[in-house]
């Protein structure tokens, strides 16, 4: 029944009438009745969703729509990914029979399998792969053994940025954690120094399925936090259920030891306002899985503020660093130099960092990461190749989009001193996104209507 399950009309092997009774369809599909979780729809009859035609005696039989998606929404309307806001389970936005049986199934929700075991027998372990992969010396949560669906409700959905949605979470955190982590165990309590945890996000610290640390440290630690016995270089003893630091507060804290950080704030000739405030604005103090210790991520942080830019990432095609990696990989987030705070002064130097035939990012093989802008920004060491990051042949400022054409501004050939025609690369791109593949400006799809905007005649190069 493939072609049927997909809207084709598969012939059917007993001829059949155009209505027949239900209990026709059971004859030989008494199975589709018997589980642990059977459709509901099944008590509506077997055309509720099924279309059977009768031509010249040969029968068929297909969906009643075009997908099985469109046929699932009429009734699951509250599934409807196009009418839902935040983060949709990506199986669940075009195919709901990848993860359940339309008919019966011996799993709740008639799920094609269970949502714990292991990798076979495990539903969601067909695609993740959350504690398969522990390193040697590292931790795996306990927690994966009771199940997926312990913390996460596949289809769960709420405001945009908020984790309990975004991650699908059964409650928020720490409500969650504390569900099985008690804040008055007296061995977490020394754990945790003493400080207040009950009252914290949970996963600025900690990796909730596996980490290649123990007790399931997030992958970059601070220094001081690293230290078994550096709390007390930031913090006091707690005082009525409240953190207390060892510093007036947390900007003169911080400065103690990131004093280039305050003096590059100070001094810049292009200010982020963003980080005039207390250092904790934006970083968490403790551990994160992403360089530079961001509070959630090196993108949502940014987009917390920049709400212009948040709008940008609706759009189809994303600038894979901008919305994917972090914002500080072309943007100082400090302060700096340069107009929009870019690491580069020209818009040319900065996007030929990655894309210019000279780009040659360096390789710390220790860390396994590379180093771009002269050692100030860290990328994974596959990122390059993971992401299939397009490598102009650019010569002599030339040969982007074709052969001959220039990416930098034209002079005029009588006297060099004039420009002819300013030429960048956000001549015809945008830097984070676009509705349209290649990131052209004003979302334009990439033809002639396009170039002609600027060639008014297309005979000539």
């Amino acid at each position: 029944m493939w072609s049927a399950a997909f809207g084709f009309a598969a012939v059917h092997p007993v001829p059949l009438q155009p209505n027949p009774d239900p209990k026709t369809c059971l004859e030989c599909h008494e199975d589709k009745t018997k589980g642990k979780a059977v459709h509901s729809a099944i008590q509506m009859g077997c055309t509720a969703c099924h279309e059977i035609r009768v031509n010249k005696d040969i029968t068929r039989v297909k969906l009643i729509t075009s997908t099985p998606q469109a046929l699932c929404i009429t009734c699951h309307a509250d599934k409807d990914a196009s009418t839902i806001k935040g983060t949709v389970h990506p199986p669940a936005v075009r195919d709901c029979i990848k993860c359940h049986d339309p008919h019966e199934s011996d799993n709740k929700n008639q799920l094609l399998k269970a949502e714990s075991g292991d990798k076979g027998k495990n539903l969601c372990l067909d695609c993740h792969t959350q504690g398969l992969n522990v390193p040697e010396k590292g931790s795996r949560h306990a927690a994966l053994d009771m199940g997926c669906d312990a913390c996460h409700t596949t289809h769960k959905t709420g405001e945009a940025g908020k984790i309990e949605f975004d991650k699908h979470l059964t409650k928020a955190i720490p409500a969650l954690c504390i569900d099985c982590h008690d804040v008055k165990d007296e061995a977490l309590i020394k754990t945790h120094q003493g400080q207040p945890f009950g009252t914290a996000n949970c996963l600025e610290c900690h990796d909730p399925h596996q980490s290649a640390s123990p007790k399931l440290m997030a992958k970059i630690v601070h220094p001081p936090f690293a230290d078994k016995d550096g709390c007390t270089t930031c913090h006091a003893p707690g005082k009525d259920g409240k953190v207390v630091l060892t510093q007036a507060n947390v900007k003169d804290l911080c400065v103690t030891c990131h004093s280039d950080k305050a003096e590059l704030i100070e001094k810049a000739k292009v200010q982020h306002p963003g980080a005039a405030g207390d250092c904790t604005d934006c970083h968490n103090p403790h551990a994160s899985a992403q360089p530079g210790l961001p509070k959630t991520n090196g993108v949502d942080i940014c987009l917390a503020c920049h709400s212009d830019q948040a709008d940008q990432f609706k759009k189809a095609h994303l600038h894979q660093p901008a919305f994917k990696q972090r914002c500080s990989i072309c943007h100082e987030p400090h302060g700096g130099d340069n107009e929009h705070l870019l690491r580069a002064k020209k818009t040319n130097d900065l996007c030929l960092e990655c894309h210019g035939p000279d780009s040659k990012p360096k390789a710390l093989e220790s860390e396994h990461m590379v180093a771009i802008f002269n050692g100030t920004v860290r990328l994974p060491e596959d990122y390059f190749k993971k992401n299939k990051v397009v490598v102009l042949p650019i010569k002599f400022g030339r040969g982007h989009p074709i052969e001959g054409h220039p990416i930098s501004d034209l002079t005029d050939p009588t006297d060099i001193t004039k420009i002819r025609a300013k030429i960048e690369c956000l001549s015809c791109h945008q830097p984070h996104a676009s509705a349209q593949p290649d990131l052209l400006v004003k979302d334009q799809a990439n033809n002639m209507a396009f170039c002609s905007s600027c060639h008014k005649d297309l005979t000539k190069r």
